[in-house]
């Protein structure tokens, strides 16, 4: 299997740290960016010989840009890239700071677009590949999450405007929308008790929470040439938890 190179904004915590994981140990070289220093130099050092990393904020589109040119420098063109940089927390629109919605608007939305815009210039053509990680949340209104809805709402509409764009270069983009996955620290939040996680439990068809290789199979599938001829698509793996509309979602977070 040819190495690639592969690059996870937000890689060094949760689903993101799991997915540089998994690409590699497929034998891939992979870069990791998130703003801790230590959970840079964590992540680094799990992912083998072959791997860099860099402490940058997202928000900074200039100190993302080094990011990318450093790597493409080092290894070539990029391959894969992973958007996956997030904040979450649970708000009532009505306590919601106006510095709150900002910060998590500026994040996952801000973030994603800087990160793909840095890409750009360095991603292989054709034959790349970018997956955003985003959430049910993007098109089911949920209680509590009004900043994380017109974030990821956002988040969506890159994707399918980036890859009408992008497409005639060969390029793909995705989206993947997790749903309760154990050991994040969204879902921490989220079912921060035993009885919160029943609930999210029993709202899922399934019957479970996924796990962070349910989110690595969706998006080691998207970046192989197995979904050579799938762009713009928005792919929930949440065990169909999207299913039952905003109601679910509002009983599982107990409103």
């Amino acid at each position: 299997m040819t190495a690639r190179t592969v690059f996870v904004a937000g890689g060094t915590s949760g689903i993101n740290l799991g997915l540089a994981q998994r690409f590699a140990e497929r034998g891939d070289r992979v870069a990791v960016l998130s703003r801790s220093q230590d959970k840079v130099d964590a992540a680094v050092a799990s992912l083998g010989p072959e791997a860099r990393g860099y402490a940058a904020d997202v928000r900074d589109a200039d100190a993302v840009n080094r990011a990318f040119t450093d790597v493409a420098d080092t290894w070539g063109p990029i391959d894969v890239v992973v958007s996956g940089a997030a904040g979450n927390f649970v708000a009532p629109a009505a306590d919601l700071s106006p510095g709150g919605f900002e910060a998590v608007v500026a994040i996952d939305l801000l973030g994603t677009f800087h990160v793909a815009k840095a890409a750009w210039p360095h991603l292989r053509k054709p034959g790349a590949s970018i997956v955003n990680i985003s959430a049910a949340q993007a098109w089911l209104p949920s209680p509590g999450q009004v900043h994380v809805s017109a974030a990821k709402s956002g988040v969506d509409q890159v994707t399918r405007t980036l890859a009408i764009e992008w497409g005639p270069a060969g390029v793909r983009i995705n989206s993947v929308a997790p749903g309760p996955i154990r050991g994040t620290e969204g879902m921490a939040r989220l079912a921060p008790t035993p009885s919160a996680e029943d609930a999210w439990t029993r709202a899922v068809p399934l019957g479970r929470f996924g796990e962070i290789d349910d989110v690595w199979q969706a998006v080691a599938w998207l970046t192989s040439d197995a979904a050579s001829y799938v762009t713009g698509v928005v792919l929930s793996v949440d065990g169909g938890l999207s299913l039952g509309g905003s109601s679910a979602i509002a009983a599982a977070m107990g409103a």
